[in-house]
């Protein structure tokens, strides 16, 4: 059981986000009224005042929060948070919302490519990871074998052998399913 608290300022939004998430039957929403003392594992937001609502909330360190908004965020600042976080616009779906709170629950950062992703032009830091690493991380996500990596990247099996060797060591992974993971939650790649 996912439990998810709301703490958005608007009680219509309130009820609006308790109907959406009714039908899974995997996820309760916490006690969200004002003053409530509710453990939660994903806080849902609207609030945001320029930079992560670590300090502004109060839910528990441990929960994952997912912003709900149409302005994209400082994603710099938000990847640096210790959480799990995810934006989605405010005119999300029901299975996108139940989605988000899904992959939350796992640790995942997630969100609308529009809102994840810069669009000024400046890419964002692929971590340890060099360019083509990322690439191949990338592919790595999609489920791509080794053989179609190199045949999509234009190198040899070998190659890609080298690369995904090297993103095990400086992710400190020992499979495919924990590097594209650690790439969702560093932020370096998206599905």
């Amino acid at each position: 059981m996912i439990r998810v608290l709301l703490n958005v300022p608007a009680p219509a939004l309130r009820a609006g986000l308790r109907a959406l998430l009714s039908s899974d039957g995997d996820i309760r929403i916490e006690d969200d009224s004002p003053g409530g003392e509710a453990e939660a594992d994903v806080v849902i937001t609207s609030a945001f005042h320029g930079s992560f609502p670590d300090d502004e909330m109060d839910a528990p360190s441990s929960a994952s929060v997912l912003l709900l908004s149409d302005v994209p965020p400082n994603i710099r600042v938000m990847r640096h948070s210790s959480r799990a976080w995810g934006i989605l616009p405010t005119d999300a779906s029901a299975e996108e919302l139940s989605a988000a709170i899904h992959a939350l629950s796992q640790g995942l950062i997630v969100g609308a490519p529009a809102l994840l992703f810069e669009s000024e032009g400046e890419p964002l830091s692929p971590g340890p990871l060099t360019d083509r690493e990322t690439e191949v991380l990338g592919l790595l996500a999609k489920g791509l074998a080794n053989k179609q990596i190199a045949v999509a990247l234009g190198i040899s099996e070998h190659t890609v052998k080298f690369h995904v060797s090297s993103i095990y060591s400086k992710l400190n992974v020992a499979n495919r399913t924990e590097a594209v993971r650690e790439g969702l939650r560093g932020g370096w790649i998206a599905l």
